[in-house]
Order: C-alpha cells, then structure tokens, then sequence
C-alpha cells in the first residue's frame, strides 16, 4: 500500500478519522459510518483570530483533536514570536484528547506540557515588555480573545485531578473548556 503524499512529497495521512481523531480502518463498511469526520485542511492558514475562534467551538464540541490540528495550522503559519503559544496550546488540546481516548497519562503530561509551554511564551514576550507592562499583560493574558488564564488554569486542574484520582470521577463537560474569554452565540 503506498502512502498518501502532499505536493511536495511529505506524508499525510488521508484516511477518515473518528471525532477522537483515531484513523478509521478503510476496508470499513461504507455504510458504517467509516466516513469519519470532517477533517481540517492540512495545508490550512488561518489567522490568530480565526484559529482561537474554531478551537474555542471544537474544543466545545467536544472535539479536541480536531480543535489541536487548527491550533498545530496556527503555530505553523503564524509569526515566530506566537509559537511557543499555539504550541502550547495545541499540546493541551492533545492532552484532552488523550483524556477522552481513556489515556490518563499521556493526558496528564500533555495537559502539563502544553501549560507549561504556554506560560513560557507569557514569560518570554512580558520580559520583552516596555513601559506598558500593565497593558502588555492584559494582551498575553487575553490574545486574540482568548481567556489564556482560565484555559490554564482547567488543564492545570484537570491534570492535578486525572494524576491523583484518574480519569473515571472526570464529567465530560471538564475535557472541554472554553478558549475565548466569552462564549460567542
């Protein structure tokens, strides 16, 4: 079986997934629902806005995965100095996905790691502030709209709860925190 490649030759992975994000085994009845679900574009560019606002939905849907490609698109197209952030962020967005697939440890890392990173990038550009400090943190805590603080503080909860009583006292509605400081209708 060859690989599916992209124009250029890299390896892309085309076949249908499940709303987890898990490949669907193509020899699937195609009256299973083995279609999967929609997929977001590999070669997707998006701007900061419009990648916090779609993570913000899928991650409300309940679509982590889904919700980490879009953010993985942001860090890729966006400028060098937001990477550490979309990477963060998408780090999360992995951790609750692993939270969903039953994986309390790959959840509990991820969920850490991806925090982690996040506040690094607020460290890194507030170092790098002049003498709007007051303001410069409001933008790090809330770029493009996004509440960073609150979605920190969830994945920083949710990982102290997975680590010290696993995954099965979690409701649902905890592995999909909101990324927009207000939810838009």
């Amino acid at each position: 079986m060859t690989r599916d490649r992209d124009p250029a030759g890299r390896p892309r992975n085309a076949r249908p997934r499940d709303a987890l994000g898990r490949p669907l085994d193509p020899a699937d009845d195609p009256g299973s629902g083995a279609a999967g679900t929609d997929r977001i574009p590999d070669d997707l560019v998006i701007t900061g806005a419009e990648a916090a606002a779609l993570a913000d939905r899928l991650l409300r849907d309940g679509r982590p995965f889904h919700a980490h490609e879009v953010l993985e698109a942001a860090w890729k197209s966006g400028p060098a100095g937001e990477r550490d952030l979309w990477q963060g962020l998408a780090q999360i967005a992995v951790g609750l996905t692993h939270a969903r697939r039953g994986n309390a440890r790959g959840a509990v890392a991820l969920l850490n790691r991806g925090a982690e990173r996040v506040r690094g990038y607020q460290a890194g550009a507030n170092s790098h502030g002049g003498a709007s400090s007051q303001r410069a943190e409001e933008q790090l805590a809330s770029p493009f709209g996004m509440n960073v603080d609150a979605f920190l503080a969830a994945a920083d909860d949710l990982a102290a709860r997975i680590g010290r009583d696993g995954l099965d006292g979690i409701p649902p509605a905890d592995l999909s925190p909101g990324l927009l400081a207000e939810l838009r209708g």
